[in-house]
């Protein structure tokens, strides 16, 4: 994932993320941080707390992820590792959960009321990869 960043206001930045999925497929999005919110291309709006909240908990699971690769390179058992990689998964599963409920109870209520028909789809499509 790479990330460019935009400077618009004083206190607001765009920020276009690249990513690229398990088929080798690259696609962006572009979020725009203004003021303590975090703002998507289609208008919702996360607290900062949200945020700093699901930063915080993919930084502990990369902190994790990365323990675990070095438990691979020291050799160590495999009983071990993949008991933590289970760990990691549970708690991967956990954030995503922490997202999906946050953006139906801010994004899709939005997107209800004005009849945003594309944010929905996203949802669907989102959904389908996240419990198959």
């Amino acid at each position: 994932m790479s990330d460019n960043h935009e400077h618009t206001h004083d206190h607001e930045h765009i920020h276009e993320h690249v990513h690229i999925d398990e088929n080798g497929n690259e696609y962006s999005h572009t979020h725009i941080h203004s003021d303590g919110t975090h703002h998507h291309d289609h208008g919702h709006i996360h607290s900062a707390e949200h945020t700093k909240s699901v930063l915080n908990r993919m930084s502990r699971i990369i902190g994790h992820m990365e323990s675990t690769k070095r438990m691979v390179e020291d050799g160590r058992d495999c009983s071990e590792v993949l008991i933590q990689l289970s760990a990691i998964e549970s708690a991967i599963k956990s954030v995503s959960r922490v997202i999906l409920k946050e953006h139906l109870s801010t994004c899709i209520i939005d997107a209800v009321k004005n009849d945003d028909t594309e944010t929905i789809a996203e949802l669907e499509k989102a959904i389908d990869k996240f419990i198959r």
